[in-house]
């Protein structure tokens, strides 16, 4: 294929190197669901302070559950797409650390073997009282009547803006202990997830697969490569560079 030529000097990883993927919501364009920005991004129609922030919890409940059981619909009616299943085969074939910007499950039912999911999950919902509260709802939708133990409304188990990441801890830990870095549909401007690339040693290879790199990523001849692709495009095509995998 005419893109495989596009990774065709991006060497293999030696056994026991230890790679990890940090995805992002171009991963799921390929699927049918929305970036957050450009024309038809999510945050187009809804003010992030509207929607995302516990402010806006607080201020209107309603409007917040609509807007998430709206994406969970959503979800339910979308499929995962040859990037989610190139990456679950690089895992279960490398032993490849995932960590994700994304809140939907694709990458699980892709058969991603383990998902740090850094902003949380959209079939999930809690509330405040802590990591116990914790429960499973799929797909359907979250009412006001859901109630955790203590009877506390339960909100999406996602971080909202202005709030803590409490996984990106053990993400820089991964990170810093990576071989390779395969940054896939990210356009690094959301932080702290962006802040990965800066916590992997400077030996550390990275490849970035995006139709829109960041200006943020150059590439360096032997130490950083640049595939200026969509995921569902460039992740198959660099699985099929590596393979046979060692």
């Amino acid at each position: 294929m005419a893109m495989d030529s596009l990774a065709a000097d991006i060497p293999r990883p030696e056994t026991g190197e230890r790679i990890v993927i940090l995805t992002g919501a171009g991963v799921s364009a390929g699927s049918g669901l929305p970036t957050f920005r450009g024309p038809d991004g999510l945050w187009e129609g809804n003010r992030v302070e509207e929607v995302a922030t516990p402010e806006a919890w607080a201020r209107d409940p309603v409007l917040v559950r609509r807007f998430y059981n709206l994406r969970r619909r959503a979800l339910a009616k979308v499929t995962p797409n040859p990037a989610h299943l190139a990456i679950a085969q690089v895992q279960r074939n490398l032993g490849a650390r995932l960590v994700t910007q994304n809140v939907d499950d694709l990458h699980e039912r892709a058969g991603s073997p383990q998902v740090l999911h850094l902003h949380g999950i959209l079939t999930e919902a809690r509330c405040d009282c802590g990591p116990a509260s914790v429960t499973g709802i799929g797909y359907r939708d979250l009412t006001k009547e859901d109630r955790c133990p203590r009877g506390h409304s339960l909100r999406p188990n996602v971080v909202w803006f202005g709030e803590p990441v409490p996984l990106f801890t053990q993400a820089c830990e991964w990170a810093a202990e990576a071989d390779w870095l395969l940054i896939v549909g990210t356009s690094l401007l959301v932080y702290p997830a962006a802040a990965l690339l800066h916590h992997a040693s400077p030996s550390c290879r990275i490849v970035l697969i995006d139709p829109a790199p960041p200006p943020s990523v150059v590439p360096q001849p032997g130490h950083v490569w640049v595939l200026p692709i969509p995921a569902d495009c460039g992740v198959p095509s660099l699985l099929r560079h590596w393979s046979p995998l060692p």
